[in-house]
């Protein structure tokens, strides 16, 4: 095998695992440290929201279950990466999104279990994604913002 190979497949072992729709709050952390973003955690009754904020002037909040499951992500500020935050749900939302028809600057998607919407403009984005069946138990999908 060429050495660049080598190390290539190296590097994706190591790299940091990041939070992401479904994953577990461990890996909240790696967010920050690759946003490069200051972070503060707002405990609620029903869930934990860890917002983060970007060089960039961007707000991302990612709102876990008392399991330790990160059940919705919001955004506002520059287009996020959502491969990022839409974790193994990303392609989901692509064929998805290929096929859905489109409001002006806006989309919403729903895929059964997954909830998108997101709007704006090329400088400034607010959106949110979620998982329905990881919603705890009395928490609407209104609180999410």
């Amino acid at each position: 095998m060429p050495p660049y190979i080598s190390l290539a497949f190296v590097l994706l072992l190591v790299s940091p695992a990041l939070a992401s729709l479904g994953d577990d709050v461990s890996s909240v952390q790696a967010d920050q440290v690759h946003l490069k973003a200051s972070t503060r955690v707002v405990a609620r009754q029903l869930y934990s929201v860890h917002e983060m904020q970007t060089q960039n002037g961007s707000t991302i909040r990612q709102y876990v279950s008392p399991a330790g499951t990160v059940f919705a992500v919001t955004w506002q500020g520059f287009a996020p990466d959502l491969r990022q935050l839409l974790g193994s749900h990303f392609d989901e939302y692509m064929t998805s999104a290929s096929q859905a028809a489109h409001r002006g600057r806006g989309a919403h998607i729903e895929t059964g279990d997954l909830v998108f919407d997101s709007g704006g403009h090329m400088r400034y984005v607010v959106g949110r994604a979620f998982l329905r069946s990881k919603l705890p138990s009395g928490v609407s999908s209104d609180e999410l913002r």
